[in-house]
């Protein structure tokens, strides 16, 4: 017979995204499954496990720490040693310590789970369509948690004692609920109301549902309390109740998201039916972010035209909250489903807040009281050249966490940009980027500006000793910045955008990033937007552009795209009779350079192409004309080739002027001219690349900034690009629009001055 193996005890630490994520259930019913005692617990940030048994049985359990991870867990390999065997007779889960969290990974918050849905559908089951239904594997995270470490008294969910159902299902090991933190129900967990002016309150939370749902199928426009924040739902097939969204909302053009119903199998038939998407974005639909995914519609679908005006591409979402899919399935159709918020604003959050605000917008409320800490929009995505870009981080997918290519010294805080801005938390070797927050020129974006980063350095531990902005005086992020207290470093836009895309790739040396976008705050004081900067971080050169132009009443080009159309035609000579504004002033102005800055923008220049082609002379949101004209034109047209010479500072610039004829000749479809437009475009950058690779030597290509947001471009240019033979990187998990410039901004702020050498010739 043979003798008891001896047993042996380990003391393992296991880093990485590892709360909030039921990784301590699983490290329990794993524990049992192999045998094993001892105890788990969080210690700020991390999992501390004490395990014992036999040397085979530990050296499986360690491997299936990793191997056999929940889904939603991140677990690194564990950091183990050896330990005294104690007298155990169970595994348990321990109490939480608190301690230095800045190890932490705080979980993005997480669509329902199929075992939590089809409980909800099930008669049968105490949680039968109760809209807060969650377990360690779905529901709210980052929108919820207080602070770490990540216990039920830390979170939004500590005024809602459990009923003794749910406790016993939160202390049971082998129940899927242990240890749930935002685990309810009926009885113990937040409920619902509805409040519509002249009616009475419906505090039931299933005849509150069903009040919503009659509202919607009245063609009412509701606010809707989610996850991490409040949407506008209305019918989006009604074309009347879409168009009195955007009047009371006064967003006339700007798309609106639409979230379809679940149906099917796999809840893709309605994507299927009304919308030309592929496979990719179908599966991304359904993938754990649940994100906002672009896609080409139907023509003749059923959803109201007023939903995406002069766009191909729809922004949907499927649902991806019990309550959603409650509202959705009573509907029975698909719903608009925009931020509930005032333009460039963040999401609404609190009850009182969103009532006040959108009375004039909203015809009816649907309220919970689960308090949202923070708020978390709707993460945004497009497929370009074969992969999903993100457009904007949100809820699913931030805070976004990545591994940095080097130490920091000190933490840095980095405050982004003016539009689109995020904030950006990096320490040792990691940087933790911000949901969207919006822009920043109102009271409550700069309200919610400073409560995310309070939030930030809160829940990691980690007080900045340095904060990293825009060079751009005028930023309210920049202002920020200076009133801060701490020191400050200063980074041009548009080597944030570069810095950006060579940091996310972990800085794979000397490249050529493109960053072409609407404008920027130039080293030489102009509006940057066409740039070519060759280098690495902390070594940006700028070696091409575009032949720059005055732009008549500054900061209004933005907002007037005729305003570009003049300018290029009157720097080249060129009339344009089709021109309706009233102008004499306004040249002579331009003349004599009054309020007329230099621009090198390419964003100004598809601004310049909508207005010339009749797409857009004035625009309600930023980059419509550039949206719209993508949407109009056509692609694989021949390009026209621009002349590229080098200016006196010796910077590679295209000039455009051989543009304008073929953009007013009228003899062209709108497509046409729209197509030659975006393939001149890509063409001229592929020559500039050319040029700049015989000078240097360099064979990697990036583009960054909004601009590269567009496909039609951006494909074309990879194309060419690849043909003569360069590696081509795009932002792959970093937006490369505005949102970016944070994580940019560190990035640049912690490589070293020093320029970039030439290759001799």
């Amino acid at each position: 017979m043979n003798p008891p193996a001896q047993k042996i005890a380990r003391l393992l630490s296991v880093k990485g995204r590892v709360q909030g994520v039921g990784f301590r259930p699983f490290v329990s019913r794993l524990a049992h499954g192999f045998g094993l005692t001892g105890w788990v617990r969080n210690v700020a940030g991390q999992v501390e496990i004490f395990v014992q048994g036999t040397a085979e049985c530990l050296a499986a359990f360690e491997r299936a720490l990793v191997e056999r991870a929940p889904p939603l867990a991140r677990p690194q390999p564990p950091i183990g040693r050896p330990a005294d065997c104690v007298s155990l007779d169970a595994f348990s889960i321990d109490a939480s310590e608190s301690g230095d969290v800045r190890h932490a990974h705080i979980p993005p918050d997480h669509f329902i789970c199929d075992d939590c849905l089809a409980e909800m559908r099930d008669p049968s089951q105490r949680r039968y369509r109760y809209p807060f239904i969650n377990c360690t594997q779905c529901g709210p995270r980052y929108t919820l948690i207080e602070r770490l470490p990540y216990d039920r008294p830390h979170t939004a969910m500590a005024g809602f004692p459990l009923c003794e159902p749910c406790r016993r299902e939160y202390e049971d090991p082998l129940d899927r609920r242990f240890h749930a933190q935002p685990l309810a129900c009926p009885v113990c967990g937040p409920s619902l109301r509805f409040r519509r002016a002249g009616q009475a309150d419906v505090s039931d939370t299933e005849q509150a549902i069903a009040a919503c749902i009659e509202a919607l199928r009245q063609g009412l426009i509701v606010a809707v309390k989610g996850v991490g924040g409040y949407h506008l739902l209305c019918d989006a097939t009604s074309e009347a109740a879409v168009l009195r969204l955007r009047e009371r909302k006064r967003r006339p053009h700007k798309p609106l998201a639409v979230m379809l119903p679940w149906l099917g199998a796999d809840g893709l038939d309605a994507a299927r039916e009304h919308f030309q998407a592929g496979e990719a974005e179908l599966a991304l639909l359904q993938d754990p972010l649940r994100p906002i995914v672009l896609v080409p519609g139907r023509v003749g679908g059923p959803l109201a035209e007023s939903i995406a005006p002069g766009m191909r591409e729809v922004g949907l979402m499927l649902p991806y909250s019990p309550l959603h899919h409650l509202l959705l399935e009573g509907f029975g159709g698909a719903v608009v489903a925009t931020s509930a918020n005032l333009s460039g604003e963040p999401v609404l959050t609190e009850a009182d807040e969103v009532e006040a605000r959108l009375r004039p917008v909203a015809d009816a409320f649907l309220h919970h009281d689960r308090p949202i800490l923070r708020p978390a929009d709707d993460a945004v995505f497009r497929f370009i050249a074969g992969k999903a870009r993100p457009l904007r981080l949100g809820r699913g997918c931030a805070p976004l966490e990545i591994d940095l290519p080097f130490r920091l010294a000190r933490p840095l805080l980095a405050v982004g940009g003016q539009m689109k801005d995020t904030v950006a938390l990096a320490w040792d070797e990691r940087a933790v980027i911000s949901p969207h927050i919006g822009d920043l020129g109102s009271r409550r974006s700069q309200e919610v500006f400073e409560q995310v980063i309070a939030d930030l350095t809160s829940l990691y531990g980690v007080e900045p000793q340095q904060v990293v902005c825009d060079a751009h005086p005028d930023y309210s992020s920049t202002r920020w910045a200076k009133n801060s207290g701490l020191p400050i470093v200063k980074v041009f836009h548009h080597h944030a955008h570069a810095s950006s895309l060579a940091g996310e790739f972990g800085r794979p040396g000397a490249m050529l990033v493109f960053t072409w976008d609407g404008s920027g705050y130039g080293e030489d004081g102009g509006l940057w937007g066409g740039e070519g900067l060759l280098g690495e971080p902390g070594r940006w050169r700028r070696v091409s552009s575009i032949r720059s132009f005055r732009l008549p009443g500054g900061d209004k080009a933005g907002r007037e795209p005729w305003r570009s159309a003049l300018a290029l035609c009157w720097e080249a000579g060129v009339n344009w009779p089709a021109c309706a504004k009233e102008t004499r002033f306004l040249e002579q102005a331009w003349r004599k350079r009054i309020n007329c800055p230099d621009s090198s923008s390419a964003g100004r220049l598809f601004d310049a192409a909508a207005a010339l082609v009749g797409i857009a002379s004035e625009v309600s949101f930023e980059a419509q004309a550039p949206m719209w004209l993508e949407a109009s034109s056509r692609p694989g047209e021949t390009a026209v080739e621009l002349p590229l010479s080098r200016d006196a500072s010796g910077i590679w610039r295209t000039d455009w002027a051989p543009l304008l004829p073929m953009l007013l000749n009228e003899n062209l479809s709108v497509s046409e001219r729209g197509g030659r437009f975006h393939a001149s475009l890509a063409l001229a950058l592929s020559e500039q690349a050319e040029n700049v690779r015989r000078e240097f030597g360099v064979t990697r290509v990036g583009l960054s900034g909004g601009v590269f947001q567009n496909r039609l471009l951006t494909e074309r240019a990879v194309e060419l690009l690849s043909a003569r033979g360069f590696s081509v990187f795009l932002n792959e998990r970093i937006p490369a629009n505005d949102a970016g410039l944070s994580f940019g901004q560190l990035i640049e702020a912690s490589a070293s001055r020093t320029p970039p050498q030439g290759r001799s010739r």
